[in-house]
């Protein structure tokens, strides 16, 4: 088995979603982390494992939005490129600068090729 290229850190609450967006991008080549809410994901951020890109929904269940999980990322790793995703639609943009924003329903190869861009 190759390295992988990069590792995702991937934020999403519904189990399954974030199973295939995991799967779709080890398929590609990628090494993943996970979480299921703000607050398992600002853990990893503030861990010293390896995180190259930060995918998350905007939804979040907990104290931490997806918009707080990229400022957490930020301030710990300040030039970790963010994608954000979400399904609903968003009143108040709260972005980080340079994040790149998906509006579900997408295709996972979406997420691949957008990473593969940001990590050009």
């Amino acid at each position: 088995m190759s390295t992988p290229s990069a590792t995702v850190l991937v934020v999403e609450d519904e189990f399954l979603v974030r199973d295939m967006i995991a799967e779709e991008l080890r398929e590609a080549g990628f090494a993943v982390l996970e979480a299921g809410d703000g607050a398992a994901a600002a853990s990893i951020i503030n861990s010293p494992d390896r995180i190259d890109i930060l995918f998350t929904d905007i939804r979040l269940p907990g104290s931490l939005d997806g918009w707080e999980v990229a400022r957490v990322a930020r301030r710990a790793r300040t030039a970790l490129p963010v994608i954000y995703a979400t399904g609903y639609t968003v009143d108040r943009m709260a972005e980080v600068p340079g994040a790149i924003f998906l509006h579900k329903p997408y295709e996972p190869s979406t997420i691949v090729e957008t990473i593969r861009r940001l990590l050009r």
